[in-house]
């Protein structure tokens, strides 16, 4: 798989190519498949719609990698959280207390999972050989803040007192994600997936005296895990915004490969990371979606950067509800020698 070459460190005849959240809004036939299902959690434990929801945009672009349909807080919803996702306000979640946190339960998680788990062994038996599958997952500290903000946000205030004012009761909040987390990523690997992806989309909140022990370390106790049951399972990491940390977050978790927001500088990156790590990016979503002609010659300015060196090509985030499919088209299309 040309995807899986990249990822190992292998010269490639073109660069790979998916987009986070290629399956979604933007999509006419996403929309209509979303009114099957009476809420959001509903549809991503329905294997059916989640199937179909991943292989959508496989059918219209031919990206080199599917990415399962679902949702980084399956995790608290597993653990028994109360998760609700609002029509144009996104999650909401109860937050959870110290005490509260002593009723997580990652030993229920597994079969409140298992039509996840369903979903990812059809889309791997309807997926075209050259296809790769990704599995994925939110980081402890991005799944740490919706549980103890109650919704997403970007400053996390609430957290990051939490993590001050409570360091035992965080400590412990991080250790239930993490412990529910390598189960969960371990049997997506038992179903079927061929690659993983860590998301810490809110990594760039974290205060610089917390980011050992809120990123590197439950990422890397996370990676190990996993590492220890399928030693030949890539893992992307996504620590979003975290900026000068970059080569110090791929040392200290010992993930294969990166994936760069739109902030960071493709060829400083590979400068600084060497030759060695894959990165993936990171074309900006806005420029996607509002800005054809800039994001083309944004895309051809990565791949002029990335020219010789293992590179997965992506957005530097999820592509948004209102990017034309036509621009995705355009991009598709020069990633793959066009003009």
């Amino acid at each position: 798989m040309l995807f899986l070459d990249s990822l190992a460190g292998k010269s490639t005849a073109r660069m790979p190519v998916w987009l986070m959240r290629q399956a979604g809004r933007y999509l006419p036939e996403y929309r209509a498949l979303r009114t099957k299902a009476k809420n959001f959690l509903s549809f991503c434990y329905t294997p059916d719609l989640a199937i179909e929801a991943t292989l959508q945009p496989i059918r219209r672009f031919w990206f080199d990698a599917a990415i399962l349909f679902s949702d980084i807080l399956v995790i608290p919803d597993a653990l028994g959280v109360n998760v609700r996702f609002v029509e144009n306000e996104g999650p909401v979640l109860e937050p959870v207390s110290a005490d509260a946190i002593k009723g997580l339960s990652p030993a229920r998680a597994l079969s409140h999972l298992a039509p996840v788990f369903a979903a990812v062994r059809g889309i791997r038996a309807a997926l075209p050989g050259e296809t790769a599958l990704i599995g994925f997952a939110g980081a402890p500290w991005t799944v740490a803040t919706y549980m103890i903000e109650g919704r997403g946000g970007t400053d996390h205030e609430k957290s990051r007192a939490f993590a001050a004012a409570q360091p035992e009761a965080f400590a412990q909040l991080l250790a239930v994600i993490e412990a529910a987390t390598i189960d969960y990523l371990i049997a997506q690997i038992d179903a079927g997936v061929n690659v993983l992806q860590l998301f810490d989309s809110w990594a760039s909140s974290v205060p610089q005296a917390l980011r050992r022990q809120a990123v590197f370390e439950p990422t890397a106790r996370i990676v190990a895990a996993v590492k220890a049951k399928a030693p030949n399972i890539p893992i992307i990491g996504f620590p979003r915004g975290i900026g000068l940390d970059l080569a110090r977050y791929v040392a200290a978790t010992g993930v294969d490969a990166v994936s760069l927001d739109q902030s960071v500088d493709i060829f400083t990156a590979r400068k600084v990371l060497g030759a060695h790590v894959t990165t993936q990016g990171n074309l900006d979503p806005v420029l996607l979606a509002d800005a054809p002609e800039a994001a083309m010659a944004s895309a051809r300015a990565i791949m002029a950067a990335a020219s010789g060196m293992p590179h997965i090509f992506n957005l530097g985030h999820g592509i948004l509800p209102r990017t034309p499919i036509e621009h995705v088209e355009r991009l598709v299309a020069l990633l793959r020698g066009g003009a």
